[in-house]
């Protein structure tokens, strides 16, 4: 990949996942000019955001809640096809129906403080110098691994979502599946069918949610998490705060045994898990369904960060920053409000390079 050491650029996006690629399609919009007047950089390897490295098992059918980028609909797609490869191909054909140009396979090292007040985003095909920064790095890249006592002694196979080949890998096995979110209960169901025993842990008895999710829940679940991030706290995922939607197959799971679930153990021994009270289970596995952190690194030289671990945001707007925008961060990490975020930040930073933006 050339490098071409500094170029100056209006804005600068970071990550082409939906909320990237919501934000590229609005700048568009807007009259700004792919890889002139800004661009999007992509450190995955081919389209498809953080969709890309989903099982295979995951097919399109057993997505809850996808919705389309703006602007194109993903239509006629194959329920019994890997959701990889059907999203995958939808941001593939999205980003040349409107010329995205997106620079892959690209890492971003730092954003940095720069000279006549530009940022600096400092990446391995270069430096760019941009007036506006669009961050739309998602989750993937920072899978959350709690740490427990005894863990380093275990002699059977330790392993996080992201790294969830499908259920063919268990065939035999005792799994221990950690976590109450929606990918522990999948895996957990595609695991029963092969695996020899299924254990569930979580930490606090899961929620099911029964009937219709509707705007007025889904606004009130969003804005359990947009507080969290106003008060510059880690934000939590919306699902998190949401429970988890009883349909058949997690019903028949349920009846099955499947979904019982245990109380966290206390630590784990090189044969399994052991809690307080005396109880064991022996396992071969033990899978981290424990969700994700918010993969901001990139932007620790600006001390954007709140003593309270988060970055605290006004719509998209980081307050310490006003040239940074965060999408597809706490309220908006999802499909939907991916979009939505893509299209507010850039209403922000057109008034920003307007010269009418909130100043820094």
């Amino acid at each position: 990949m050339n490098n071409f050491g500094t170029r100056e650029l209006d804005v600068v996006v970071i990550g082409a996942g939906q909320a990237g690629l919501s934000a590229a399609y609005h700048l568009r919009r807007a009259g700004l000019r792919p890889d002139r007047d800004f661009v999007v950089l992509d450190h995955a390897p081919r389209p498809g955001g953080a969709w890309q490295f989903r099982w295979p098992s995951l097919t399109y059918g057993k997505v809850h809640g996808m919705h389309s980028l703006p602007g194109m609909e993903l239509t006629g797609a194959d329920d019994s096809s890997p959701s990889s490869e059907v999203i995958g191909a939808y941001f593939d054909a999205y980003e040349s129906r409107f010329g995205l140009q997106v620079h892959r396979p690209v890492d971003v090292n730092a954003v940095r403080e720069g000279e006549g007040n530009r940022l600096l985003v400092e990446t391995s095909e270069g430096t760019y110098a941009t007036r506006a920064l669009i961050s739309a790095t998602g989750t993937w890249d920072r899978p959350f691994r709690p740490r427990y006592p005894g863990q380093e002694t275990f002699r059977g196979r330790q392993l996080h979502t992201a790294d969830y080949p499908g259920p063919a890998e268990f065939a035999g096995l005792r799994v221990v599946v950690v976590g109450g979110g929606a990918s522990g209960t999948q895996h957990l169901m595609e695991l029963a069918e092969v695996a020899a025993e299924t254990y569930w842990v979580t930490r606090r008895p899961p929620v099911f949610r029964e009937g219709p999710f509707g705007e007025e829940q889904g606004r009130a679940a969003v804005a359990m998490v947009e507080e969290r991030v106003r008060l510059g706290l880690p934000p939590q995922s919306v699902v998190s705060v949401t429970g988890l939607p009883l349909n058949d197959a997690v019903r028949h799971a349920r009846e099955q045994g499947v979904l019982d679930r245990l109380p966290m153990f206390e630590r784990i021994t090189p044969e399994g898990v052991a809690w307080s009270d005396g109880r064991t289970v022996e396992a071969d596995t033990i899978l981290w369904a424990t969700g994700f952190r918010a993969a901001v690194d990139h932007l620790a030289p600006l001390k954007l960060r709140e003593p309270g671990g988060g970055i605290r945001v006004e719509n998209t707007r980081a307050v310490r920053d006003a040239r940074v925008h965060l999408v597809g961060y706490g309220p908006s990490a999802s499909t939907i409000g991916a979009n939505r975020a893509g299209r507010a930040a850039v209403r922000s930073v057109n008034r920003l390079l307007d010269g009418v933006g909130v100043p820094v």
